[in-house]
């Protein structure tokens, strides 16, 4: 197993550009199984997750053409589907939680899917309730078996999905992309609210409507869908990954550094520089770029009433919950405190005994809620040997790294890998003093 090796207090200087978005493309990948015709995709990601998926795809019988560096061409006109059922596929799917996107277009175009029960991050419950009660609201006959370990959902009796309204328990982002591929093939109309409504699946609406599909209200919460028999090929090119754009004002914030993310499709960021903001971190737009000049201190606002700052997640357009780990370890180094509540996921703040172990004041009041009390630069933290339990504290863990005094080593670094691509490489480019060995 690699490891990182970080020599940490550098400052870093110039510009970087971020990868294709991973939650993005997941879904587009999916995508292609609605047509058999050809699919071109550009800015995908080379990373593990994706790199998976698109592996299991060819496994599928999908014919995959690579044009140049994240660009491909898929065709699905060929698709085994056996291999759904395989041990294969029982392996392959479990390792990828994204894999839960194929069962959508698969039972749309084919009329049955299986799923193994799916891996990904390890920071807590993450229902797919939404996914297979949506199938059902279309018509599908869902089953599990106990010790079988694979989902399936079929058509009933050879039933056609059928449009319908449905309200989801939660606006879950996989689980609308998920209904929104099963129904643009379905008969009638199908109306989706408490839709998901992230820039990800925007685009995913997008697609779909290019190849074909009659959607509205692409953007917002109430999604209205009226069938269609079949879905043509198009060419798609992936936004740019919104939790790597946070991710490096969070690194340039905590090294003292001047950088420019360049490209980062600014009326896609939601609340994301505020938020930033909202810590002391100046941030320019400079055209579609992300301009962030070096500061020696940056100080935490208060609530209009004076109480201390609270950062939570929330759904689009509410802050991501991929990003609270990034807030939670700038703010060590701020001036003031901040409340990082993580409301959607139990155990994503349990990586904070790393911190503290570098020598950040953090109280970890419940699974959900952390107190941080900022050191202002003026204590910096210490370099140490860690672990990274996913893709996002993994990523955190880093930047503190190089942030820190000394030398630390981050191991299972393959969860940091499932997520950002070539991020040594990328990080030596502007200065930062990192091996991966």
């Amino acid at each position: 197993m690699s490891v990182f090796q970080i020599r940490g207090g550098n400052r870093l200087s110039g510009e970087i550009t971020p990868q294709g978005a991973k939650n993005e493309v997941l879904q587009i990948l999916c995508a292609v199984l609605l047509t058999t015709e050809l699919v071109r995709i550009k800015n995908i990601p080379d990373i593990r997750d994706v790199n998976r998926l698109i592996e299991i795809l060819e496994d599928l019988g999908v014919k995959i053409q690579k044009n140049g560096k994240g660009d491909y061409t898929f065709q699905a006109d060929s698709i085994h589907m056996e291999y759904l059922q395989s041990k294969e596929f029982k392996k392959d799917g479990a390792a990828l939680r994204g894999s839960i996107m194929l069962m959508g277009p698969l039972l749309a175009k084919y009329g049955k899917a299986f799923m193994p029960k799916p891996g990904g991050d390890k920071i807590g419950r993450r229902r797919l309730d939404t996914h297979f009660i949506g199938f059902m609201n279309l018509g599908a006959k869902y089953r599990f078996e106990e010790g079988e370990d694979f989902y399936g959902v079929e058509l009933d009796n050879g039933k056609p999905l059928t449009g319908t309204y449905m309200l989801l328990e939660e606006a879950s982002v996989t689980g609308t992309a998920n209904i929104v591929m099963a129904a643009v093939l379905a008969k009638g109309k199908t109306t989706i609210y408490n839709a998901a409504c992230e820039p990800y699946l925007q685009q995913l609406c997008k697609m779909l409507v290019r190849m074909g599909a009659k959607i509205e209200g692409i953007g917002s919460n109430l999604l209205t869908i009226e069938g269609v028999e079949e879905l043509s090929g198009t060419e798609h090119t992936v936004l740019p990954d919104m939790i790597e754009i946070g991710s490096w004002i969070g690194l340039a914030a905590m090294t003292k550094s001047e950088l420019t993310i360049k490209n980062v499709s600014w009326e896609n960021l939601g609340i994301i520089p505020d938020v930033f903001r909202r810590l002391g971190i100046q941030l320019e737009k400079v055209n579609d770029d992300i301009y962030i000049p070096s500061q020696e201190h940056y100080k935490i606002q208060k609530f209009m009433d004076g109480s201390i700052l609270t950062v939570s997640d929330a759904p689009w357009p509410g802050f991501t919950p991929d990003l609270l780990s990034i807030i939670l370890v700038v703010a060590t180094q701020a001036k003031g405190s901040v409340l990082v509540h993580q409301k959607m996921f139990e155990s994503r703040l349990f990586f904070v005994d790393k911190l503290i172990d570098m020598g950040a004041q953090i109280i970890l009041c419940d699974p959900h809620r952390a107190t941080v009390i900022g050191l202002n630069h003026e204590t910096p933290l210490r370099g140490t040997t860690m672990s990274s339990p996913d893709i996002r504290a993994g990523i955190s863990l880093l930047i503190a790294a190089l942030s820190a005094k000394g030398k630390s080593i981050i191991h299972n670094i393959e969860q940091i890998d499932r997520g950002y691509e070539q991020i040594d490489t990328r990080l030596r480019a502007i200065g930062a003093d990192i091996i991966r060995a």
